[in-house]
């Protein structure tokens, strides 16, 4: 029974390998090296992986702005700011700024003007002398989050499917002018 089947996984190796054997004279497998994935490569969906991350983030970062001004989606104690607070200012950056960031326009300027407004809403409303290392415990995780993920998207720009990506394919000549 043992040597029956160590014969049996020999077989299945040499199936594997796509060698033929007297039990399997007409294998279908090859053996030959397997063909990488082109489709994935990172070229193709670098680009669409940073616009999925400025979409998303905008639409978020769009959310906060709307719910402290619009009282929309409602939130506690929002709707009712001076827009001439420091709230109310957060929330025009971040209504406009949002916006802006996820149809992809001016995203390497807004998106530095939002990571700096997110390092000072850290600094002004969530750190303290005792906690100010710890942003889970002083509830400031998605301020950290927003700041270093927009400093991103200031480096890297909108990717693709944003209208600073349209706006650059149609300043490009496309072929020579005719004399």
């Amino acid at each position: 029974m043992v040597a029956g089947s160590r014969e049996v996984c020999a077989q299945v190796r040499a199936a594997g390998r796509g060698e033929r054997t007297a039990e399997n004279p007409d294998s279908l497998i090859l053996a030959e090296e397997p063909v990488p994935n082109r489709n994935f490569s990172p070229e193709l969906w670098a680009p669409r992986a940073l616009a999925a991350l400025r979409i998303v983030t905008g639409y978020l970062f769009l959310l906060h702005g709307s719910a402290k001004l619009l009282g929309f989606p409602a939130a506690a104690g929002s709707g009712h700011v001076s827009l001439m607070s420091m709230i109310g200012l957060a929330g025009l950056l971040e209504l406009i700024g949002g916006a802006l960031v996820v149809v992809g326009l001016f995203v390497r300027p807004t998106a530095f003007v939002l990571s700096g407004e997110m390092a000072i809403a850290y600094f002004a409303a969530h750190a303290s002398p005792t906690n100010f290392l710890f942003p889970l415990l002083n509830r400031g995780d998605a301020a950290v989050l927003y700041c270093f993920i927009f400093l991103f998207l200031a480096a890297a720009g909108g990717g693709a499917w944003s209208l600073d990506a349209m706006r650059r394919t149609r300043a490009r000549p496309t072929s020579a002018q005719p004399a």
